[in-house]
């Protein structure tokens, strides 16, 4: 028997070949496209019209304290018709988490590797998520009612939770959608894709974390650094253990507190509201 043929020598300037079962490794060049295009489909979007409407709301005669911004505001006044226009939206605003899967997908298992998910510890991930709800919810809820306060903070008004027989499960799907597309595209993709170009942990930190603050930026200045604070624990976290489902979770719930227990409140205790 012949011995095996030794490998050939690597080509100057040829990247390596990934890792059996890994999605294949881009150029920089096209990994910086990629990251630009993925983010201006989706949350590098939302940023843009953020500014804009912070803009637009710090030059009007009104002071921004005094002006207001809806929570999942009804699209028609026709129930069927703004039922559809909900369930559209909420599944449009998820194509580009599916594009991220897609881009990362591996052919082994786990598939979503790349992104921190996978089916390991599914409770442990779940209750970490439940616990971390305490450590962002109640400092969040407590710098908006601060903001308010100071005249700094825009007046949210929630939607009535008896609009349509569909109201409360539209707003359980709005907050699972802004949980996955939040944490799956500013850190799962961010951080993969940024640490391939080159970029150091805590850069790519802050510049996540950054990013989730402008896109809240419409809100006002509060709510831009709030944002960027959950952005730093967030991204310390899925740095320190890898794990994107908590995230995910913690995310959604609080989501869940805003859209549905928060219009609860607004209207069994109008008073907190001015």
């Amino acid at each position: 028997m012949h011995p095996p043929l030794p490998a050939p020598p690597p080509v100057p300037g040829a990247h390596p070949l990934p890792p059996a079962g890994a999605a294949p490794v881009p150029s920089q060049r096209r990994l910086v496209a990629e990251l630009a295009i993925v983010l201006l489909l989706s949350l590098g979007a939302s940023a843009l019209w953020s500014v804009l409407q912070f803009v637009d709301l710090n030059t009007r005669a009104a002071p921004i304290g005094e002006q207001q911004v809806a929570l999942n505001p009804a699209r028609s006044d026709r129930a069927w018709l703004d039922l559809l226009y909900q369930l559209t939206g909420i599944f449009l605003d998820l194509v580009p988490v599916a594009l991220v899967c897609w881009l990362l997908w591996r052919s082994r298992r786990p598939h979503l590797g790349a992104l921190g998910i996978d089916a390991a510890r599914p409770v442990r991930d779940v209750l970490s998520g439940v616990a971390l709800v305490a450590v962002i919810g109640i400092p969040g809820i407590a710098l908006y009612f601060v903001g308010r306060q100071l005249g700094l903070t825009v007046d949210v008004v929630p939607s009535p939770l008896d609009a349509h027989w569909f109201t409360v499960p539209v707003l359980l799907l709005s907050a699972l959608r802004a949980g996955l597309t939040e944490e799956v595209i500013v850190i799962g993709y961010v951080f993969e894709r940024l640490k391939r170009l080159g970029w150091g942990m805590w850069p790519i930190i802050l510049a996540a974390a950054l990013l989730r603050g402008v896109y809240h930026l419409y809100q006002g200045v509060p709510a831009l650094f709030g944002n960027v604070a959950m952005g730093v624990l967030f991204g310390w976290l899925y740095a320190r253990t890898g794990r994107l489902v908590p995230l995910v979770v913690a995310h959604t719930l609080i989501d869940v507190a805003v859209f549905v227990g928060y219009p609860w409140a607004y209207a069994t205790f109008p008073q907190l509201f001015g």
